[in-house]
Parts: C-alpha cells; sequence; structure tokens
C-alpha cells in the first residue's frame, strides 16, 4: 500500500497514512477515463434545443396565390423552407444526450484518476477541516499553504463538511463537497486535489 504524508491546514507534515492499493495503486487507462468524462459532460446537456419546422412556424395557412395562370413558381405555403421566415429543415430538436457505461468502469476512472493524482504529486491528504464557521479566508491560507495556484478540489468527509463548501464557494477554481460527491470530471480538471484523511477512508470503502 502506498504510503502519503498528511498534512495539517497550516501546510505542517503530522504524519504518515497508507492508503489503499487498488483505489490508489491503479495503472493509468486513459481511454476509460476520457469515456467516463465524456459521459458526464453529455449526460450534464439538457437537450433543450430546438428550431421551428414549416409546421410549428407561425401563419402560412392560405395558399398565397393560385397553382396555374398566374406564371409564378406553384407555392402551397409562404412558410416553406425556401421562403424568408420559413421553417428549418432538419434543425435540432430536443432530445437526450444521455450516456450509458458500466459501473465497474465508472469506478475504474475515478481509481485511475486518482492514482495519476498521487503520482504526479498532486494529491494532498490533511488530517482534518474543522472550520467553525464558513469563512472564505481560512480555505485561502489552506490553498497558499501548499502553492495551489491552479484550480483545486477539496474533498472533506468531517462533520462540518457544510462549512468547508461555504467557505470555498466564492472562490474562483476552487470547488469543495463530500466524499460522496467525487466525479472523475472534478477530478481531472483541477491542478490540485486535496482530501481529508476521512475522506480518503469513505472513498475506499466504495471504491475497494
Amino acid at each position: 500500500m502506498p504510503k502519503v504524508k498528511l498534512y495539517n491546514v497550516a501546510g505542517q507534515e503530522t504524519g504518515e497514512i497508507e492508503l489503499n492499493d487498488s483505489v490508489f495503486g491503479v495503472e493509468y487507462n486513459e481511454a476509460v477515463i476520457h469515456q467516463a468524462v465524456v459521459r458526464q459532460m453529455a449526460n450534464e446537456r439538457l437537450g433543450t434545443h430546438a428550431t421551428l419546422t414549416r409546421g410549428l412556424v407561425r401563419g402560412g395557412g392560405k395558399k398565397p396565390w393560385k397553382q396555374k395562370g398566374t406564371g409564378r413558381a406553384r407555392v402551397g405555403s409562404i412558410r416553406s423552407p425556401l421562403w424568408v421566415g420559413g421553417g428549418t429543415v432538419f434543425g435540432p430538436t430536443p432530445r437526450s444526450h444521455a450516456k450509458n457505461m458500466p459501473r465497474k468502469a465508472r469506478q475504474l476512472a475515478v481509481k485511475s484518476a486518482l492514482s495519476e493524482k498521487l503520482r504526479a504529486n498532486e494529491l494532498v491528504v490533511l488530517d482534518a477541516i474543522n472550520f467553525e464557521a464558513p469563512k472564505t479566508k481560512e480555505v485561502v491560507k489552506l490553498l497558499s499553504a501548499f502553492h495551489a495556484e491552479g484550480k483545486a478540489l477539496i474533498v472533506d468527509g468531517g462533520e462540518a463538511v457544510n462549512n468547508t463548501v461555504l467557505s470555498a464557494r466564492n472562490i474562483p477554481g476552487v470547488k469543495a463537497y463530500a466524499a460522496n460527491g467525487i466525479n472523475i470530471y472534478d477530478i481531472v480538471n483541477c491542478d490540485k486535489l486535496f482530501l481529508t484523511q476521512e475522506a480518503a477512508k469513505k472513498i475506499e470503502e466504495v471504491l475497494a
């Protein structure tokens, strides 16, 4: 099992922790990670895009002129797609963009991404985050202690997780939530991943 250093919110080393090898020691699988990210982004699409076909455009109920004898082209409706203001041909219609993926494959993607974060030294394990009240400056101190300047993801498994979430929500590029909300896109998209000791245990219980 891989051993990693344990830190407090001030950036001071407080000990070591053993992580489960079946979760944090998985071989990098780019294909599965890509498939999982595409699935998550597709499932977040609303699919409410729509255009008006000739049957939905207002007007065009009366034939503009008679069929024969005018010398003009025969026309049945002024809302034909050939006319300005007419309907749209083959435009987008409301549909679901949802993609399916086996549960084990989704879990493999998360484990592979977590393992790669550990190998790239982009994973920090904290002993605990116990903010007494929601304060943005506490998260700013945490990030500065570890020189986290880019996108950061904080996953907390303690009782004060709500204070952690509220403290981080106003900082651009920073996300925070409970351990049960971890997902493949946020793991891949962040530059620094912070896990509390309790959150790491909960993740291992689900994925191991």
